[in-house]
C-alpha cells in the first residue's frame, strides 16, 4: 500500500508541473496548445542526453526548461506571425518535435539507470524522490503566482480575459501571447525532464497524451474546488494531478492493464 501512495504522489507532483504549463495555455491564454505533447519528451531527451554525457542534473533540468521556452516561442510566432489558428500551430510544433527530439537523442529511447539526478540530494529512501519533486512542484507554484503578480504577469492574464485591455493599454498583444506560450511549454518540459529522472529512462513517445493529462488534472483541480476561493488556482491544479494519478492507479488496481491508460 505504502509503495501505491508513493507511486501515486511521485507521478502526481511531476505531472504537476507539466499542469501548470497546460494551465497557463489552456485556462489563462484560452489557447489548445497541442505543442505539449512534443515539448515534454523534449525535455525528457535534453535532461537525458545532458545526464548522460555527465551534466549536473539541475543544469540539464535548466536546459531542458530553456529548450521548453524556445518551442513555446516558436509555437506563439507560428500564431501571431504567420496567422496559422492555435489548433494547428500545436499540432505542427508536436509534429515537428517529435523529429527534433529523435535528433537530440540520436536513437528511440535513453536509458538513466547508472547517472546522477536531482534526487541525488538527499539520502537514499522510499520518500526521497516525493519529497523532491514536492518541493519543486511547490516553489515553481509559489514562483508562478508571484509572477502573475508583476506587470508582465497580469498582462499575459489579460490576454485571454480581456484581449481588449492590453489593446487599449498601448501593448502588443501578441507579444504577451508568446510569452505565456513560453512559460507554459518551458514548465512542461521540465516536467519531462524530471519524470524521465524518476522513471530512470527518456523515450520518444511518452509525450503522448500529455495534453490529455494536463487537460484532466486541470479540470478536475479547478472544478472540484471551484466554489474554495480561498484556495489558489496553482494549487487546485497541483491537486488535481496527483487526483488524476489517484484515479489511474485505481483503475489500474479494478483490472484495467497497462495499455488501457491511453484510453
Amino acid at each position: 500500500m505504502e509503495d501505491l501512495i508513493i507511486g501515486i504522489l511521485e507521478q502526481g507532483f511531476v505531472f504537476s508541473i507539466m499542469a501548470l504549463g497546460v494551465y497557463i495555455s489552456y485556462s489563462i491564454l484560452d489557447f489548445p496548445d497541442l505543442s505539449v505533447d512534443g515539448t515534454f519528451p523534449l525535455g525528457a531527451a535534453v535532461a537525458a542526453v545532458l545526464l548522460v554525457a555527465g551534466v549536473n542534473p539541475w543544469l540539464a533540468c535548466l536546459a531542458a526548461l530553456a529548450c521548453g521556452v524556445v518551442a513555446g516561442i516558436i509555437t506563439g510566432l507560428l500564431h501571431v506571425k504567420l496567422g496559422i489558428t492555435d489548433l494547428l500551430c500545436g499540432i505542427l510544433m508536436m509534429t515537428a518535435l517529435y523529429s527534433i527530439n529523435l535528433r537530440i537523442m540520436g536513437r528511440s529511447n535513453i536509458a538513466l539507470f547508472d547517472t546522477a539526478t536531482v534526487f541525488d540530494i538527499l539520502p537514499a529512501h522510499p520518500w526521497s524522490t516525493v519529497a523532491v519533486v514536492a518541493v519543486l512542484a511547490l516553489l515553481l507554484k509559489t514562483a508562478l503566482n508571484w509572477f502573475f503578480k508583476t506587470r508582465t504577469g497580469m498582462l499575459v492574464r489579460a490576454v485571454g480575459d480581456s484581449p481588449q485591455l492590453v489593446t487599449s493599454l498601448g501593448q502588443d498583444l501578441r507579444l504577451y501571447k508568446v510569452v505565456g506560450l513560453a512559460l507554459g511549454n518551458g514548465l512542461v518540459a521540465l516536467s519531462g525532464a524530471v519524470m524521465a529522472q524518476v522513471q530512470g529512462y527518456a523515450d520518444v513517445n511518452m509525450g503522448t497524451g500529455t495534453i490529455v493529462m494536463g487537460l484532466a488534472s486541470v479540470i478536475l483541480g479547478l472544478g472540484l474546488f471551484r466554489r474554495s476561493r480561498w484556495i489558489m488556482a496553482s494549487t487546485r491544479v497541483i491537486i488535481g494531478a496527483v487526483l488524476y494519478r489517484a484515479l489511474v492507479a485505481l483503475a489500474l488496481q479494478l483490472g484495467l492493464k497497462p495499455e488501457d491508460l491511453k484510453l
